[in-house]
């Protein structure tokens, strides 16, 4: 082997290795870790949604704050899944916020008729049932002004957590109509999924009854 090939070799070798190294640093790189959403699929409303485009529409609806998280790590199907809370914009740990007691979740979108219907029976519901189960609104479109305005016109005042991704829907297998309402027993496990709109507190109290027993 003569000397040129001998050096055009080694100058390969250490390209080979600068390209090798360039390419891990950029698989590396903090900006976004392996395995995490990148931020257009974690968005969960439009750009168009600021704080301060969301503040009137958040005064109106004056929605009540979004489950506190608790030390239960909470339904191991929604582990990982962070939304906004509908009512201030705080990120929300969906598991741990809906660990440690019965939950009734309302999927809904604020273009979808019946689902203006079936929520004023949600809240009715709720001051039903009291603390023991707690029931949550999660709303299915970017559009979060227009869930907040409209809230705010039906009087419903419940938790909302604002998922226009519908990553919540996805990861407990709930089919893609709307409204859906989703029982979760205490340990965090799906008891029923409910892909049919309610008319009555009457009817959601059955339905839920009967789901966890």
């Amino acid at each position: 082997m003569t000397t040129s090939t001998r050096w055009t070799l080694v100058v390969l070798a250490v390209m080979a290795a600068l390209v090798t190294a360039l390419v891990a640093s950029i698989d590396d790189s903090p900006s976004r870790t392996r395995g995490e959403p990148s931020a257009q699929v974690a968005r969960t409303h439009r750009d168009a949604d600021t704080p301060e485009a969301l503040a009137g529409p958040r005064q109106r609806a004056d929605l009540p704050p979004c489950p506190v998280a608790a030390d239960n790590p909470g339904p191991k199907d929604l582990r990982g899944i962070i939304v906004e809370c509908a009512a201030d914009g705080a990120n929300v740990d969906v598991a741990r916020a809906l660990a440690g007691r019965p939950v009734v979740l309302n999927l809904w979108a604020y273009w979808c008729a019946p689902c203006a219907e079936e929520l004023p029976a949600m809240a009715d519901y709720q001051r039903r049932i009291g603390t023991d189960i707690a029931v949550v609104t999660v709303h299915q479109d970017e559009n979060e002004a227009a869930a907040l305005l409209r809230l705010a016109d039906l009087g419903v005042r419940l938790p909302t957590f604002q998922d226009g991704q519908r990553r919540i829907a996805a990861a407990l297998g709930v089919p893609n109509v709307m409204p859906a309402t989703v029982v979760l027993r205490a340990d965090g496990s799906v008891a029923k999924i409910l892909p049919q709109a309610f008319t009555s507190a009457d009817e959601i109290a059955a339905a839920v009854k009967n789901a966890l027993q």
